[in-house]
């Protein structure tokens, strides 16, 4: 891959992606072995005006190892060093920039459990500082290809060119070519998601209702505030960005505790580093009560019991079956990409952005409306190429927003 493309992706991902502004703290997450991108991404940080670029450096290899051998209470720890960081960050809010890369598999033989546990006992201290972020800095999440990641894409082939070919298919995704100007394609992009949340949005509907050959049936309801948003997003300082990189999504935030029927995934989550493959599962009042799993299952019984909201829905989201991802043909194992390929639905929390006026409501008056709370948030597809989606609004008109798997609306 050429040098002069992958720095255009570099820029594009702090341009527009995060859209860090002169003055700004940056917070970067990357993998250690993506140290010359995340070099390439500091560089254009600075370019953009930021005053001080904090990197975060990960590695699954030794994440595995500590939660393999570390007990849970050690691993639950919040050090006092760690709390003062998240300290700062709720005060000087930076700007953060998170650069995935990684193994699907890294996990793979770690105790499900245990590595929940861990979560929830960590999410007790951490809540508040998310709490006082939230809706306050710009984010986004982007990819470059890892040679495990690489080689799990695309098997039976060399490493270099695994890497490759997942280089390429990366940078097709967020419009990054040898010759274009990938930050006014985006600009495009999002006056398309605009021009279609405004359709969306024209319809105060009451709950969707989704059907396929597949054994999905599946009924769930909305807040009369609900709002569909896509593409870039304004936080409360009025700066806009892009979270994710790539996007094809519309999404919402559904009533909590109202959905009723099963839904059946068409795509294997990844989470954690682990696989759950080939499941289903069934809501009734609101939350989900059963699942069924090839591969996982016991994985998906500790998402579905991490907290009180971790079994209700937090989000609808939208994408066609005629999409350039899905068109790809391509299973990235990485829920960035995946999700972008397929309708999907989130269980956990919802997004406070997709509630009117939620700029003027406190974390209370957002949850008494509806929005669920939870320390999760995790995207399973279930779009298929038959999906049929109906909206019921509150005068009571149905409207088919999908059908065979795409917009008709």
């Amino acid at each position: 891959m050429k040098r002069s493309t992958i720095k255009k992706y570099a820029k594009l991902i702090v341009r527009v992606g995060a859209n860090v502004q002169k003055g700004q703290t940056v917070q970067l997450t990357c993998s250690v072995d993506q140290a010359d991108f995340c070099a390439l991404v500091v560089d254009e940080c600075y370019k953009a005006g930021a005053k001080h670029v904090e990197i975060d450096w990960v590695n699954y290899k030794v994440g595995r190892s500590r939660m393999r051998y570390e007990t849970i209470k050690t691993l639950s720890t919040v050090h006092k060093w760690q709390e003062e960081k998240m300290k700062w960050a709720a005060e000087e809010l930076p700007c953060r920039i998170n650069i995935v890369s990684e193994d699907p598999d890294g996990f793979k033989g770690v105790n499900p459990a245990k590595m929940q546990k861990v979560s929830v006992n960590r999410y007790k201290i951490t809540k508040k500082y998310s709490d006082l972020m939230e809706s306050k800095y710009q984010w986004t999440i982007a990819a470059v290809p890892g040679k495990e990641w690489a080689r799990k894409v695309f098997p039976g082939i060399r490493t270099s060119q695994a890497v490759e070919k997942l280089w390429k298919a990366i940078l097709e995704t967020v419009y990054v070519t040898d010759d274009n100007d990938p930050i006014e394609v985006w600009k495009k992009v999002n006056e398309d998601f605009k021009s279609r949340c405004e359709k969306l949005n024209e319809n105060k509907f009451e709950y969707l209702e989704y059907k396929s050959s597949n054994g999905t049936d599946f009924k769930c309801w909305l807040t009369p505030k609900s709002k569909w948003c896509g593409g870039g997003e304004y936080d409360l300082n009025g700066r806009f960005f892009n979270p994710n990189m790539p996007t094809i999504e519309v999404f919402t935030t559904p009533m909590k505790g109202k959905a009723e029927g099963k839904v059946v995934s068409t795509k294997p989550l990844s989470y954690g580093g682990q696989m759950i493959e080939n499941f289903s599962i069934t809501f009734k009042d609101g939350r989900a009560v059963s699942c069924e799993a090839e591969k996982g299952k016991q994985l998906l019984e500790e998402i579905l019991n991490s907290d009180k909201g971790s079994s209700m829905i937090g989000e609808l989201a939208l994408v066609p079956q005629d999409s350039p991802i899905n068109n790809q043909n391509i299973l990235y194992y990485e829920t960035l990409f995946d999700e972008n390929a397929s309708c999907h639905i989130a269980l956990g929390r919802g997004y406070r952005e997709c509630i009117e006026g939620y700029e003027n409501m406190t974390h209370d008056e957002l949850g008494e409306i509806g929005v669920n709370e939870s320390m999760i948030h995790v995207d399973f597809m279930v779009g298929a190429p038959d999906l049929s989606i109906v909206g019921h609004t509150f005068d009571g008109k149905d409207v088919q927003i999908f059908k065979d798997g795409n917009f008709v609306i």
